[in-house]
């Protein structure tokens, strides 16, 4: 790999900015991330915006085992070190990844103390908070802002498509002009912030994806994290897949890949890329499945963009400043 293009990879010489190159570079090591369900709910399922959720959403379906007893955040993330700790020895460095639903949806005397029980965890070094881009009131990005002078704080906000007919088609509750209002507001008081996207949604095709990238990359974003569409049971969406599968894109995993590398090729070099795909838990996809462990398919990824000579970047146009 020429030396120009190293330098498109900011944090190492991959052809694209990976987290785990971004955790080296920023804390000399690993750092493994330990997810937590600290009991929220949603306003799209409590009824003050809805009560049926997101068409895609099952919870269970991405949440680690260890998120599902119903203990405490300390338990849960007790739970997460020893379970990590069997894939991976030598960490003793954690994030604790506020996961389920929107973890900023309370008033700020109830998150406070959620959070502190989080960072007084022996090894977790910072915070990274799920959330809904519709859900982040000025007051607690004040709060975080002061926070982040001391720990790591990263917000990651589920955007999940640019387009309005999209979000309202999936029923999300809110719109694009939120992420970038919200996206704004975060980068303006210094605090890290992610964006969550959905590859596959119906209604968009490859032309209105690569577009959506164009877009998403002149937004303050610092992290970025790719999930195919995966239909799972027990959502609205697995009831309208039954129905009329033929409405939902089928990415078989090499179509996919091809599609990730036209993505990377127009996005900002410098988003830190957390992850290429999902993966939920075994059982409730319904949707047809690759089947492959989530390394397997980045291995694959890194081959095809070596095979292909591309790299993060390498068609991104950064739009003049106005």
């Amino acid at each position: 790999m020429s030396k120009s293009r190293v330098i498109q990879s900011s944090y190492h010489a991959r052809r694209f900015n990976s987290l785990s190159g971004y955790m080296k570079t920023r804390f000399g090591g690993r750092v493994q991330k330990l997810s937590v369900d600290a009991g929220f709910t949603c306003p799209n399922r409590d009824g003050t915006k809805g009560r049926d959720g997101c068409t895609f959403c099952n919870n269970n379906a991405f949440s680690p085992a260890y998120c599902t007893t119903g203990g405490g955040v300390a338990e849960q993330l007790a739970a997460g070190v020893a379970f990590h700790k069997k894939r991976y020895r030598g960490v003793s460095r954690y994030l604790a990844y506020f996961q389920a639903y929107t973890n900023t949806y309370a008033e700020l005397p109830d998150l406070v103390p959620l959070y502190d029980e989080a960072l007084a965890f022996p090894g977790v070094i910072g915070l990274v908070i799920g959330t809904r881009p519709d859900c982040m009131p000025d007051e607690l990005l004040e709060y975080l802002a002061r926070l982040s002078q001391k720990t790591y704080i990263m917000v990651e906000y589920g955007i999940e498509s640019c387009y309005d007919r999209t979000l309202r088609r999936i029923n999300r509750g809110h719109s694009f002009e939120d992420s970038v209002d919200a996206l704004e507001r975060t980068a303006a008081r210094g605090i890290r912030s992610g964006g969550h996207f959905i590859i596959g949604l119906p209604g968009e095709d490859r032309s209105d994806v690569l577009q959506e990238m164009r877009l998403v990359s002149g937004l303050p974003l610092d992290h970025i994290k790719f999930h195919q569409l995966q239909v799972v049971r027990n959502t609205r969406m697995a009831s309208e897949y039954r129905k009329d599968p033929g409405e939902f894109p089928d990415f078989g995993l090499e179509e996919y890949l091809a599609l990730m590398v036209e993505i990377v090729e127009v996005l900002n070099p410098d988003f830190v890329i957390e992850r290429i795909a999902g993966e939920v838990r075994a059982g409730y996809q319904l949707s047809p499945a690759w089947n492959v462990r989530y390394d397997q398919v980045l291995k694959k990824f890194e081959d095809l963009l070596e095979s292909r000579d591309s790299w993060q970047g390498k068609h991104f146009i950064k739009e003049p400043a106005t």
